[in-house]
């Protein structure tokens, strides 16, 4: 059998750890932005202290080694110097009454950190330095040896502390004197260098993450108001909530676009309600009037053939009028949702359209006349069905008359003149509202809503409704739509066309 063991034979311990450590991660609560903000800061902020204090440190280390080392070479160069310009003897280094204060052992020792130890030509320490440092076989033989100058380095421990020691022989084996430079000193000012550092570095990362935490707490703080809001709108379901806002960087954009989104939901919610309260108000008739008729269905049998007959027609008219007022209705909340995409449209050739179908439905005759054709971007079932809800309005209100319906179209305005009962001037600023009846006109059939439907669509196609009595009776209704902007000329065409000619 292979001795590899399988998953299933893990040990019982990584299993338990495993499970802890997804419990875990379940039950951590998310760090908030204002905590990741601060720690990204602390975080960014430690590493380029870090990376700075190491640098600096290796830096300033490697020149102080450098600085003692050179010093070092220094001392031992000029005590080779002075042993090979004139011969010295152990005495001459050597301390004691009867020497001479300006002697070669000041000029080693006077300004330096450096210690001095004294051999005797058979290698025995003349005078010990401070601490006594020791002495080999290759000392002992250079404070044999006979040509002055020759010299020899090596480290050594005295205690626990390492020395950087020097032997130079005297020449005509008359001793050796020993320099020695301690490593520890060099090492104890690093050590404090390091140690300010990593005091420097702490303390850097700690002002760092404070300033990370108070600079989150500023920026997210709009944020933090922003997302309060949010909650109240998704909790409570109320639009009508006003959105804190002030700067204007991202977060100020985000708050005005988000205080805009709530504002036009709102108004989208008012609308809505308003079209549903209206529309209640406006089905009651119709409804109303079909319940009564129906009840008289009871006792049809009881009724003369006259009453039968205008009981049916009424039934019939009153079931069309409620079928116009629900597509209508539907049609004003599909409102500025329509599945028609926009296009380039010739705006004549959708007029034309929709006189063609007017015509047809109600046997008027209509005249279209363009003065300036244009093109337009919109949608071209809209702007057909705005078009036929104004020549419908003027059959209506001049259902006797004789004279043709005329229809204007110059550029992107389209205008339909009349010759009916015409508009009051008090009238004027409501036609286009959703629901409103003239006095004049609430005898005649519709709901209300043909004219607010034109002015919806004017709206989305970025143009306007409007409505003015006609000269010499009637009235003229239409809208403007926003006109395509005309293709800039290619240089040189009309040029080339006239060479070609």
């Amino acid at each position: 059998m292979s001795g590899r063991r399988g998953p299933s034979a893990r040990p019982p311990g990584a299993h338990r750890a495993r499970r802890w450590l997804a419990a875990w991660l379940r039950a951590r609560k998310p760090a908030s932005l204002r905590t990741s903000f601060a720690l990204a800061f602390a975080a960014g902020a430690a590493g380029v202290t870090v990376l700075v204090g190491f640098l600096s440190y290796d830096a300033a280390a490697r020149l102080v080694r450098m600085d003692e080392k050179s010093f070092f070479t220094e001392v031992v160069r000029d005590l080779r110097a002075q042993v090979q310009q004139e011969p010295h003897t152990v005495a001459d280094y050597a301390t004691g009454p009867g020497r001479d204060p300006g002697g070669p052992r000041d000029e080693l020792t006077g300004a330096t950190r450096t210690d001095v130890q004294v051999l005797t030509a058979d290698g025995r320490i003349a005078e010990a330095g401070r601490p006594a440092l020791p002495v080999g076989d290759g000392e002992r033989r250079l404070a044999a040896q006979r040509e002055a100058g020759r010299f020899a380095e090596r480290v050594a421990v005295v205690g626990e502390t390492e020395y950087h020691v020097a032997t130079v022989a005297l020449g005509g084996g008359r001793g050796a004197v020993q320099v020695a430079q301690k490593f520890s000193g060099t090492e104890d000012l690093l050590a404090a260098l390091q140690q300010r550092t990593v005091l420097l570095a702490a303390g850097v990362i700690t002002l760092a993450g404070a300033v990370g935490w108070w600079l989150a707490r500023r920026i997210t703080g709009r944020l933090v108001r922003l997302t309060a809001a949010a909650e109240s709108v998704a909790g409570h379901g109320r639009v009508d909530v006003q959105v804190p806002v002030a700067g204007r960087d991202e977060v100020a954009r985000l708050g005005r676009a988000f205080d805009d989104m709530l504002g036009r939901l709102n108004v989208a919610v008012r609308d809505q309600q308003r079209l549903v309260q209206d529309a209640g108000h406006e089905l009651r008739t119709p409804l109303t009037s079909l319940r009564t008729n129906i009840s008289l269905l009871k006792r049809f049998d009881e009724l003369p053939p006259d009453a039968r007959e205008e009981l049916l027609a009424d039934l019939a008219g009153e079931a069309r009028e409620l079928t116009d007022l629900v597509n209508e209705l539907v049609a004003l909340a599909a409102g500025r949702h329509g599945d028609d995409p926009a296009s380039e449209v010739h705006l004549a050739e959708v007029v034309e359209r929709a006189a063609a179908a007017t015509r047809r439905r109600t046997g008027r005759e209509i005249t279209v006349r363009t003065d300036r054709p244009a093109v337009v971007a919109g949608r071209p079932a809209a702007l057909h069905r705005a078009v036929g809800n104004l020549l419908e309005n003027a059959a209506k209100f001049d259902a006797d008359g004789t004279a043709p319906i005329e229809v204007v179209v110059a550029g992107a305005r389209v205008e339909v003149l009349d010759r009916g009962p015409g508009i009051a001037e008090c009238d004027l600023p409501y036609v286009f509202d959703r629901f409103y009846r003239a006095p004049a006109a609430r005898g005649l059939p519709g709901s209300g809503l043909g004219l607010a439907i034109v002015r919806e669509i004017a709206l989305t196609h970025g143009g306007r409704a409007f409505a003015a009595p006609r000269p010499g009776g009637g009235a003229r209704l239409g809208f403007t739509v926003a006109e395509c902007a005309p293709e800039p000329a290619v240089e040189g065409t009309e040029a080339a066309g006239g060479a070609g000619g």
